[in-house]
């Protein structure tokens, strides 16, 4: 059972994730939170498996609460991870960027549909990331005029292997792992060891950060067709 915490200012918005939420079979929604430091503090005694998290709200704001529940400081039980999925209405908020750099695992907007939704919170669940095409338009717009941010630049591709370089790839048309390993058939336990080691490398922590570097570097382009299985 997926254990999500909802954190959004506004009632009607939490009500209604809810009700979508609850009504699938493996998810229970199990506390809500108006601002961000409320959150932190749902997240520290309930220790759910995801948060979903509005970018915007009193307090203390969305990204603040991401970077302080990925933290390393953030006391949860040894080996529970708390996965954050990032909810923002407009799909080019800097805030988004930021929310990023803060540990998020993934972005989804508010209009989006409800299977989008359920996918987006099971895909974070199990250590995916998730981006909104929108979304993902407009971290990519963002990062090209961004001076530094905490994204590999191009020269640092280098660092990766060819085939960790072909992982990265099918990483940014959105496969998961499973799909991943049927694509180049190797095993699954194969693929999560080149992710990790592409996290090393790169000096990054989650998988959202390695899709927008893969696009940001150009490795891979917005239309890009999926490479051929090999």
């Amino acid at each position: 059972m997926i254990r999500i915490l909802l954190a959004d200012d506004q009632p009607l918005i939490r009500s209604g994730l809810a009700m979508l939420l609850d009504a699938e079979p493996d998810m229970q929604v199990v506390g809500e939170a108006d601002d961000g430091a409320a959150a932190i503090a749902e997240a520290r005694r309930l220790l759910p498996d995801v948060v979903l998290m509005d970018v915007r709200m009193p307090v203390l704001d969305g990204v603040a609460a991401t970077r302080e529940i990925t933290g390393d400081t953030f006391r949860a039980e040894p080996g529970h991870a708390i996965r954050v999925l990032v909810l923002t209405t407009y799909n080019e908020d800097k805030a988004v960027r930021e929310a990023l750099r803060a540990g998020a695992s993934g972005f989804l907007l508010k209009d989006a549909a409800p299977f989008e939704l359920t996918a987006a919170v099971r895909a974070v669940y199990h250590a995916e990331a998730w981006l909104d095409p929108a979304v993902a338009k407009g971290l990519l717009a963002d990062f090209k005029g961004a001076a530094a941010s905490a994204i590999p630049d191009r020269a640092e591709l280098s660092r990766i292997t060819p085939r960790e370089r072909e992982v990265l790839i099918l990483l940014a048309h959105g496969l998961t792992n499973q799909q991943i390993s049927h694509h180049l058939v190797v095993a699954e336990s194969t693929i999560k060891t080149h992710i990790s080691r592409i996290l090393t490398k790169l000096g990054i922590h989650e998988r959202a950060q390695a899709v927008v570097t893969a696009y940001r570097t150009g490795l891979v382009g917005p239309g890009d067709p999926l490479p051929p299985r090999r």
